[in-house]
């Protein structure tokens, strides 16, 4: 199975929790510092928000994977797209051990594939996403966190 992953950053995370925790009908599946997470059925999303990523708006979207054949078919088909792709074994990131692959796309959206290995003590922020965003298009990096990241996809 394939769950859509959204992730938000918000400037009031308790703000943002509440409205949320309202809009989905339940609480989130994991809270943490400046991060909470919706793992729902209904519809089957993988909804996350965070205060420690910059600015807010939509921060990534992507597609949480079961599996890592289901992770490398996502890959495979990141690969046919023609995208430039960073690849990351075992990150740690927003309170999870992942595989990951990072691409952007021709819009400049970030996506992330990913299969969580296991749950992690802290944040962390080894993740492809800073990289990723400096491979947006200029006016869209601009308008991202600013991030300086160079070397990757």
């Amino acid at each position: 199975m394939k769950r859509f992953h959204v992730h938000v950053s918000v400037n009031d995370l308790e703000q943002s929790t509440a409205f949320y925790s309202h809009l989905f009908g339940t609480p989130p599946t994991l809270q943490k510092p400046g991060y909470a997470k919706w793992m729902l059925d209904d519809p089957q999303i993988n909804f996350a928000i965070t205060t420690a990523m910059g600015q807010a708006g939509i921060e990534h979207l992507g597609l949480q994977t079961d599996s890592d054949p289901e992770l490398e078919q996502v890959h495979g088909r990141m690969v046919e797209a023609g995208a430039m792709i960073k690849d990351e074994k075992s990150a740690t990131c927003c309170y999870a051990v992942s595989d990951k692959h990072w691409t952007v796309d021709p819009q400049g959206i970030v996506w992330e594939a990913f299969h969580t290995l296991s749950e992690a003590k802290r944040f962390g922020d080894d993740h492809g996403l800073s990289a990723a965003k400096a491979r947006r298009p200029t006016a869209a990096a601009a308008s991202c966190c600013g991030s300086q990241a160079t070397g990757c996809c």
